[in-house]
């Protein structure tokens, strides 16, 4: 019981590591967006001041755990949904092929995302459920293994960036 609670617990880890990977590929990705932006809707500032600060966040607790990561990450969708959402106001940056790419790299990346955090979440399942029936709970107790949090986010970017 042992060994299979180390595999499991190795395989939560390794799939947050697929998230965080995602999340990180999202906040590379905003200061392209706001560059792109930036050159079609200068007057727009509060608003991609909001995106940066948010990503700036998020990029902070990089190192966190999911639980406490969820809230930084929730803002960072909700700015760059905002952001998206105005974008529909400027004609000239929707037809931009720089700002149609980066789209499509955000759409793609919020795919992976989600997909990531499925597996993950099937994980926690899994391994939460190992700890918290018995006997495998006496095991778990006896050496400290504990649940993990699921990652769930509250914005849906998804839709915005498919815009």
């Amino acid at each position: 019981m042992y060994n299979r609670f180390v595999r499991q617990r190795t395989l939560v880890d390794e799939s947050w590591g697929g998230i965080d990977v995602e999340l990180t590929r999202r906040h590379d990705l905003i200061p392209q967006l706001v560059d792109t932006v930036k050159g079609y809707a200068a007057h727009e500032q509060a608003v991609l001041s909001r995106l940066v600060e948010a990503r700036e966040a998020a990029t902070a607790h990089h190192g966190d755990s999911p639980a406490h990561r969820q809230a930084y990450e929730d803002t960072l969708a909700g700015a760059l949904h905002h952001v998206l959402a105005r974008v529909e106001a400027y004609p000239d940056l929707k037809a931009s092929q720089s700002f149609l790419a980066l789209q499509e790299e955000l759409t793609n990346t919020e795919d992976r995302i989600a997909a990531s955090r499925r597996f993950y979440n099937g994980n926690v399942r899994a391994y939460n459920t190992r700890v918290r029936t018995f006997p495998s709970n006496v095991v778990a107790a006896a050496f400290g293994f504990r649940t993990r949090d699921f990652f769930e986010l509250r914005e849906a970017a998804q839709g915005a960036v498919a815009g």
